[in-house]
């Protein structure tokens, strides 16, 4: 039973960037995995394309063909490969039992109420692939509460219309501490608390409102407690660049998609497995707040000092042991007798009197 990851989300959110971080990630722990890319307008991918659908359409030849705009040209071209389904089912075919990552278009309609993709996906089902579907949102829309309101509704919508195992996803984490500061601690963002408290920082001018501020407080309350009826919206956060956030991100889509809790034939990766299922701690979301946000250039440090020393202790190991190879007569001791010779036991005084026979 095949597993994959539906990477969507708004342009710039880092779907990518994403693709190609957890696939060097899974190359890493053993999992065999390709990355499929749906989006006709990515001319150029980081990382190695096992399945491209500018092989079936490109942007350029339906916006010369067509006469399309950028965004019309992206929906016709996920309508002409739904059409051509047999193209993509062959082709994934070719990919075995591999774990697959599918690099969507980003125009959010493709995922809020165009059908295309989100049959495109239900084809998938049926072939048997345990889906997840990965909304990334770039964390500089909590710096502005109502471009936060908006991830809300656009990620709500999005888990309507899909029906699948989803997960919401804040990419670029570690960039927060450069923008402006939040209000509210980052919890509150990710776990979509008490909405109430950030409808006064969606005012203008909070300590006197115009008339416009109080010609739409009746609509920001509506859209408000809306989301807060559902209860459906939380996220996930994401350093690309930090091996504990990926860690814990894939932690999470095993277990929304089931990996985590069965076998996957051909993966590899039993240890990895077994890790999920006795619950790895990770990172807490006040840890991430520390690491990130509060302490980030003291944690920068930390960890290049630990990466110094580690590189050190490398070259030292290196060197050791070519001088041992060159030594000739040190060549043919066992590493315990090395130790002994480099750290004899010092002398305890006491003298020991042998009997004779």
């Amino acid at each position: 039973m095949p597993f994959a990851q539906l990477v969507i989300g708004p342009p710039g959110s880092g779907k990518s960037t994403y693709c190609n971080g957890m696939h060097q990630f899974m190359s890493a722990i053993g999992r065999q995995c390709s990355v499929v890319n749906l989006d006709p307008a990515n001319d150029h991918t980081d990382y190695p394309c096992a399945l491209d659908v500018r092989s079936l359409v490109t942007l350029e030849e339906i916006m010369e063909d067509d006469r399309l705009g950028p965004n019309g040209a992206v929906l016709y071209a996920l309508e002409e490969l739904e059409h051509n389904w047999e193209w993509l089912e062959e082709g994934l075919k070719e990919l075995g039992e591999d774990y697959i990552l599918f690099d969507c278009p980003g125009q959010v309609e493709l995922f809020t109420h165009h059908s295309s993709l989100r049959n495109i996906f239900l084809r998938l089902q049926k072939l048997g692939y345990r889906l997840v579907a990965l909304h990334l949102t770039d964390s500089y829309s909590l710096t502005i509460p109502s471009l936060y309101i908006s991830t809300l509704l656009l990620s709500l919508r999005s888990m309507l219309q899909l029906d699948l195992p989803h997960l919401n996803v804040l990419t670029k984490i570690d960039k927060l501490a450069s923008y402006p500061a939040l209000p509210f601690n980052l919890d509150f963002y990710t776990e979509v608390q008490d909405l109430n408290y950030l409808l006064p920082h969606l005012l203008s001018n909070p300590k006197n409102p115009t008339a416009l501020d109080q010609k739409f407080e009746g609509l920001n309350a509506a859209i408000v407690e809306l989301v807060q009826d559902f209860a459906l919206v939380n996220f996930e956060t994401l350093a690309i660049e930090d091996k504990t956030s990926m860690m814990q991100l894939l932690q999470a889509v095993d277990r929304a998609g089931g990996y985590a809790f069965g076998s996957a034939e051909g993966a590899g990766d039993g240890v990895w497995q077994t890790v999920m299922r006795e619950g790895w701690q990770g990172m807490t979301i006040e840890d991430v707040q520390e690491r990130w946000i509060d302490r980030r250039e003291e944690f920068d440090e930390m960890e290049r000092k630990q990466r110094e020393e580690a590189e050190r202790r490398r070259m030292a190991e290196e060197n050791g042991e070519s001088e041992g190879d060159g030594g000739g007569n040190d060549g043919d001791l066992d590493s315990d007798e090395e130790m002994a010779l480099r750290n004899p036991v010092p002398d305890s005084g006491i003298k020991v009197r042998r009997r004779e026979a």
